[in-house]
């Protein structure tokens, strides 16, 4: 391989594997998709009689509706951590900082949970 060729080739890939940036909106209709998955999981829960689950065959939407809606109050709380964290850059050294994104990060999805938990 020439060398002008493999400095086009390694042009093509470095153009190829730039990095995108994600829509400025993105953050926000990801969030707004996720509480509508975790309030239809937790309608189709309220909704559905006990006396019906006696019979295995209605177990699927039950069933389907926890793993939809764990799945989607999962990310919710990891995305408005992950949100929080971007937003609030510890200084100091590097232990410093771990220790401070560690403590920070916890806290963050406690707190999300307790909001996603308390209000169903």
């Amino acid at each position: 391989m020439t060398e002008a060729a493999r400095d086009s080739f390694e042009g093509l890939l470095r153009e190829a594997l730039a990095p995108v940036e994600p829509p400025a909106d993105f953050a926000l209709r990801l969030e707004s998709a996720l509480q509508n998955i975790t309030a239809l999981a937790v309608d189709e829960l309220e909704a559905w009689e006990l006396s019906a689950m006696r019979d295995p065959r209605n177990w699927a939407r039950p069933a389907a509706a926890v793993v939809a809606g764990s799945a989607a109050g999962a990310a919710l709380v990891v995305l408005r951590a992950r949100r929080r964290a971007r937003a609030e850059v510890p200084s100091g050294g590097i232990v410093e900082s771990a220790r401070a994104t560690a403590t920070r990060t916890v806290k963050d999805l406690r707190r999300e949970s307790r909001r996603l938990l308390g209000d169903r």
